[in-house]
């Protein structure tokens, strides 16, 4: 919580830093849309805003957790199922524009700097324009402008217009990601499901591990799924770290439109079928019109 004018109190919203992330505009785009007040708070890492959140140091956070070039963002999916104990409120589905930034354009670009997710998702245009360049990886886009703003010699950033913005740095390119329809799900998290949006709920997570040494333990959850005529959105499987070749999943599921109660009975027996399982709870989905706020 954050004291606000007049002693009024006002809540934590934690997100991936500095300011100027895909993440922060994204952050500011949900605080307008659904009319809160947050106060928005950058974090060094993913694994930060998410841990502030479930140590109470933040009321919620803000981050990404696939994205339609990349795919899964795994820092993300890891917190969830070893570290902490949050709920997902709402997804919102971003459209992520690249740019890239320079100090002064009259300087040969030797050096592309981002993160490691934004410059694989400008791959070709590196390779069509910047192939002999040294790619340096950092922890947010933000930094890397950050970089490239201190005076970093013959380095371009791969970060957003606000970045550029906030860092008084020059476009010299925009728009650069492989695919035009690049958008990041993001997702907020906190230690209860609120009621931070009226909309109603469209999907939950199931994160879970069932006996991998059993033949068709995977084909009996995913058929508990089917006798409910639960429609399955997405699964994803990630290392236990307990032993090699141990894997738990991560389903993410409709809410049935005609109600909860076939959802409530396939999750219970897919709950029995595994050794264990955590239910991220009910969420919205929305998407952003980004195109016409930014």
């Amino acid at each position: 919580m954050f004291l606000g004018g007049v002693g009024r109190i006002m809540s934590v919203l934690g997100f991936l830093g500095p300011n100027g992330t895909h993440s922060e505009e994204a952050a500011i785009y949900m605080n307008t849309l659904l009319g809160n007040n947050w106060v928005l708070k950058p974090y060094r890492s993913i694994y930060e805003a998410i841990a502030a959140a479930d140590e109470g140091e933040a009321d919620c956070c803000f981050v990404p957790v696939e994205n339609s070039i990349e795919g899964s963002v795994r820092i993300t999916l890891d917190t969830l199922a070893h570290d902490v104990d949050l709920k997902i409120n709402m997804e919102l589905v971003w459209a992520v524009h690249n740019q890239l930034l320079v100090k002064d354009s009259r300087e040969k670009i030797t050096k592309l700097i981002s993160h490691p997710q934004a410059l694989a998702q400008c791959r070709k245009y590196i390779k069509m324009n910047y192939s002999a360049a040294e790619l340096v990886e950092v922890s947010s886009t933000a930094h890397a402008a950050e970089v490239v703003a201190a005076g970093m010699k013959n380095a371009a950033a791969i970060a957003s217009k606000r970045s550029a913005d906030i860092y008084n740095l020059t476009v010299l390119d925009k728009d650069i990601q492989d695919n035009c329809d690049n958008v990041t799900r993001f997702i907020l998290l906190s230690k209860t499901t609120s009621s931070i949006n009226k909309t109603d709920p469209e999907k939950t997570m199931l994160i879970c591990q069932m006996d991998g040494s059993k033949a068709g333990s995977l084909c009996d959850v995913l058929a508990e799924f089917a006798k409910y005529n639960i429609n399955m959105t997405h699964i994803e499987s990630r290392p236990t770290r307990m032993q090699l070749g141990r894997y738990m999943f991560f389903f993410e599921v409709e809410v049935p439109l005609d109600g909860r109660e076939r959802l409530i009975k396939a999750i219970a027996a897919v709950k029995k079928k595994c050794f264990w399982l955590k239910d991220m709870g009910l969420f919205p989905v929305i998407k952003a019109e980004n195109k016409k706020w930014r």
